[in-house]
C-alpha cells in the first residue's frame, strides 16, 4: 500500500524587528523588551559601546568601529552617518529576510540621527516594509538641535515607508509636576510599543476578523507621515471611548485622522465582544477618515482582556511620499570619498544571546552590494582611491600616529546633508546677522 505525507504548505509568520538606533532607539527596544512585547526581534545598534553592553536586546550592533572606536557620535549626525555606512554589512545580515523592521530613535543627536535614514534604507533594500517611530527633542534643547532633528527627519522619511514622530515637548503636556524623568521618556517609548504591540497581533494572532501581513502592507506602504494612536477602556460604552482615545492621542505630531487615506483597525477583546461595539468604533473612526479611505478592520478575541477593550488605528496617507531610490546617493559617495588606511583593519562588533561581544577583526572587504548600493558604489569607486591617497601624503605624520596610539584625526567640518555639525562649530543664532549666510539647503554657515 502506497503511503502519503501530508506536506506543510503553511508559511511561517510573518518575521517583524524592531531595531533601536543610538541612546534613546536604544532605552526604547529596553521598554519593549520590559513589557514582554511578543512577536518581534529586537536589536540594538549604537556607536557607544557602554550603552550597548547595558541594553537587554539579543542581538546588539557597533556601528562604525574604525570611525567612533565604541566612543559615540558626539552629537555630530555626520559621524553618525558614516558609522552607519561602515557597518553596512553587519546591518544587512541582522535585517535580512524580515518582513517589517520598525526603526526606532531620538532625532536631534549624533547616532540616532545620522544612522536611522541608513538603516531603514537598509532594511528596504532587504525588502523589509520599514516605520519609523522617532522623537524630536525639547525646545530647551536648543535651535541647533532641532534644526539637526529637522534634518534627520527629512531624510528619514524619504528612506521608510511610513513615519511616526513624537514631540517630546507632548510630554509636558500630559505629565505632572510629580512625574519622574524616567516615567515621562516611558510614556514616549510606549507610542512605539502599542504600534508594534498592535501590528504583531494583527498579524500573529488569528482573529475572528483576520488580518494578514499583506494587508499591513497596503496600508503601509510608500504612505510618508502616519498617526498611530491606541485606546483602552473597560467601562459602558467602552468602544466609543477607546476609539476616541486612538485618534486622539496627546503624544503624536500634529497630524488628525482627517484626511487619512488607509487606515488599519484592531479591535482587541473578551469573548464578550458585541457586534455592536464593533459597528460603532469602527463608524466612529471611519466618519473622522477621507471618504475614500481604504480601511482595513480586524477583530482578535483575547481571554486574558477580561471586560476590557483595546483598539489600535495606524492612519497613513495624509500626503504624497515619493520613494526616495536615491536618497542616499550622496552618503555612499561621501563616505567612500573618506575611507583611511586605518580602515583597512577594523573590529565589527556582533553581540549574541549571552551578551558577550563576539568581536572579530578581518581586512576590510567590499560590503555586500545589492540594490541601491551596488549603483551608488560604482559611481564613487573612482573617487575613493584618489581621495585617500591625497589624505595620507598631505598629513604622513598624522597618520602614522593614528595607527600606532590609536587616535584617530579629527574629521573635518561636513557640509553633505548636515550642514556645520562639527563640534567646535558656534551655533548660527550665535553670530550676528551681518555675519551670516545661508547656503543652498537651506542651512545657515
Amino acid at each position: 500500500m502506497a503511503h502519503f505525507e501530508l506536506e506543510d504548505c503553511f508559511p511561517d509568520q510573518a518575521k517583524i524587528i524592531v531595531i533601536g538606533v543610538g541612546g534613546a532607539g536604544g532605552n526604547a527596544v529596553n521598554t519593549m523588551i520590559e513589557h514582554h512585547v511578543e512577536g518581534v526581534e529586537f536589536l540594538a545598534a549604537n556607536t557607544d559601546v557602554q550603552a550597548l553592553d547595558k541594553n537587554g536586546a539579543p542581538v546588539r550592533i557597533q556601528l562604525g568601529s574604525g570611525i567612533t572606536r565604541g566612543l559615540g557620535a558626539g552629537a555630530n549626525p555626520e559621524r553618525g552617518r558614516e558609522a552607519a555606512l561602515e557597518s553596512i554589512e553587519e546591518l544587512t545580515h541582522a535585517l535580512k529576510g524580515a518582513d517589517m523592521v520598525f526603526v526606532t530613535a531620538g532625532m536631534g543627536g549624533g547616532t540616532g540621527t545620522g544612522a536611522a535614514p541608513i538603516v531603514a534604507q537598509v532594511a528596504r533594500e532587504c525588502g523589509a516594509l520599514c516605520v519609523g517611530v522617532v522623537t524630536k527633542p525639547f525646545r530647551f534643547e536648543g535651535r541647533r538641535r532641532t534644526r539637526m532633528a529637522e534634518k534627520g527627519i527629512e531624510l528619514l522619511e524619504q528612506a521608510v515607508d511610513t513615519l511616526i514622530t513624537i514631540p517630546n515637548d507632548r510630554l509636558l503636556d500630559i505629565t505632572s509636576n510629580s512625574t519622574s524623568l524616567l516615567e515621562s521618556f516611558k510614556l514616549a517609548d510606549e507610542v512605539l510599543q502599542h504600534a508594534t504591540q498592535g501590528v504583531s497581533d494583527l498579524i500573529t494572532i488569528p482573529g475572528i476578523i483576520n488580518v494578514d501581513f499583506a494587508d499591513v502592507r497596503t496600508i503601509m506602504s510608500d504612505q510618508g507621515r502616519a498617526l498611530m494612536g491606541m485606546g483602552f477602556a473597560t467601562e459602558e460604552g467602552r468602544a466609543v471611548a477607546a476609539a476616541q482615545q486612538a485618534i486622539n492621542s496627546p503624544l503624536l505630531e500634529d497630524v488628525t485622522i482627517e484626511g487619512a487615506k488607509g487606515i488599519l483597525i484592531n479591535i482587541t477583546s473578551g469573548p464578550d465582544l458585541k457586534l455592536h461595539e464593533v459597528e460603532e468604533a469602527a463608524s466612529l473612526i471611519q466618519e473622522a477618515a477621507h471618504e475614500d479611505c481604504n480601511i482595513i478592520f480586524g477583530a482578535v478575541i483575547d481571554h486574558n482582556m477580561g471586560e476590557a477593550l483595546r483598539i489600535t488605528v495606524i492612519a497613513t496617507g495624509f500626503d504624497s511620499h515619493q520613494p526616495a531610490e536615491e536618497v542616499m546617493e550622496e552618503a555612499i559617495k561621501t563616505h567612500s570619498g573618506r575611507r583611511r588606511q586605518s580602515q583597512q583593519l577594523f573590529a565589527t562588533g556582533m553581540m549574541g544571546p549571552g551578551g558577550r561581544s563576539e568581536v572579530v577583526t578581518r581586512p576590510a572587504a567590499p560590503a555586500r552590494q545589492t540594490g541601491l548600493f551596488k549603483s551608488q558604489a560604482t559611481a564613487a569607486a573612482s573617487s575613493a582611491s584618489s581621495a585617500s591617497a591625497s589624505q595620507v601624503s598631505a598629513r604622513p605624520v598624522a597618520g602614522e600616529a593614528s595607527l600606532s596610539t590609536g587616535r584617530r584625526p579629527a574629521p573635518a567640518a561636513s557640509h553633505s546633508a548636515w550642514g556645520r555639525v562639527d563640534g567646535n562649530a558656534p551655533d548660527p543664532s550665535e553670530i550676528p546677522a551681518f555675519l551670516r549666510r545661508r547656503g543652498d539647503d537651506g542651512f545657515l554657515r
